[in-house]
């Protein structure tokens, strides 16, 4: 059966209003959003209204106790104008996982794919045709239910709503190995997209950014002696010809664009291994002149080429590499989202 979704439009687009040419990231807004509540034990019928504000009681307890997850997607345009999504079902699956660890009631995949596809429909003409951009999907879900003691709230929000959106990360960046703060501990919710995890990384980013650096390389908790995440990324370093990324764990965000690129990876017959990488392997690479590159890789940005890092007061600068691996995945990665090429994995979804 169809899912039943209560369809309010709204009353004025804001589209004639929007510099398409010039989109900045996720801060311009579509016209409606898609809200459905969870109460008495029931998730209930979706709604898609026009974006607006959420009213919420000051003692709901996403305030207090940070019952809050989300997923980050992008749908497309191709050159036909028929909208595209990348693998949503594995936003869907990690969503409901992000979920279970924090006490979240899982969401319907009929809510979240349905719901997602008539939201996409009605505001259609708000994904963007320009080159390099597209309109950024924001799932999430958080406690709406009231109350101080410290427990799981009998309510629940999961809302969707897009922003069309240019690149990321203009440009290459510098990071700086972290060497005292942990992005996630072990039996912690670093493998979940919890909204704390990030809003921990903003302090010692902010540090970084003060010694003039753009992010931060996460190191793990107990000896920070191994590489994890780059930013709110995964990390992809090139030693020779071998691209290394570390396998996931309860630190790591078993990403979506990092299981796409070992897939093509392997396909396009790069040396590609998933292990443990330590810092100071990658400090004998750069002086020994084998580290080829380092890249960051999330939905955000896909492929964010890094330039230089620091660690323990000494800039490490990276080679300028005529075919990188950076370049060569991430045009692989977004000719197969926007229609460019076949899709031999079937992760192209077209509505």
């Amino acid at each position: 059966m169809a899912l039943h979704i209560e369809i309010q439009h709204t009353k004025k687009s804001k589209i004639d209003s929007v510099d398409f040419d010039n989109l900045p990231f996720g801060s311009v807004y579509s016209d409606h959003m898609l809200e459905c509540d969870f109460v008495n034990g029931a998730w209930k019928t979706p709604v898609i209204k026009a974006y607006s504000p959420i009213s919420l009681d000051p003692s709901s307890k996403i305030f207090h106790y940070g019952q809050s997850i989300f997923e980050g997607m992008k749908a497309y345009k191709d050159a036909d104008e028929n909208t595209l999504l990348f693998r949503p079902l594995e936003n869907f699956k990690r969503l409901n996982k992000s979920a279970e660890r924090l006490m979240i009631p899982a969401i319907p995949e009929s809510i979240f794919m349905d719901g997602l596809k008539k939201l996409l429909e009605i505001d259609n003409q708000w994904i963007p045709k320009n080159e390099g951009s597209s309109l950024y999907i924001r799932p999430f879900m958080f406690a709406s239910g009231n109350g101080f003691h410290a427990s799981p709230a009998d309510a629940y929000k999961f809302i969707i709503c897009t922003a069309p959106s240019g690149a990321y990360f203009a440009g290459e960046i510098k990071v700086l190995i972290e060497e005292k703060y942990a992005r996630a501990a072990n039996g912690g919710v670093g493998f979940a997209k919890a909204g704390g995890n990030y809003a921990a990384q903003f302090y010692p980013t902010q540090l970084a950014i003060e010694k003039g650096y753009n992010q931060v390389i996460w190191t793990d908790d107990n000896t920070h002696e191994y590489i994890e995440e780059a930013g709110a990324m995964n990390i992809f370093i090139r030693i020779n010809d071998t691209l290394i990324t570390s396998p996931t764990s309860d630190r790591i965000l078993d990403g979506i664009t990092r299981k796409s690129i070992i897939q093509i990876a392997n396909d396009l017959g790069l040396s590609m291994e998933v292990r443990k990488i330590t810092v100071s392997e990658v400090i004998t690479a750069a002086q020994a002149g084998s580290l080829q590159e380092m890249f960051g890789a999330g939905t955000a940005a896909v492929i964010s080429p890094i330039s230089g890092f620091g660690y323990q007061n000494t800039d490490y600068d990276l080679p300028k590499v005529a075919a990188s691996y950076a370049s060569l995945l991430k045009k692989t990665i977004t000719d197969l989202q926007t229609n460019k090429t076949e899709d031999p994995y079937g992760w192209r979804v077209q509505l």
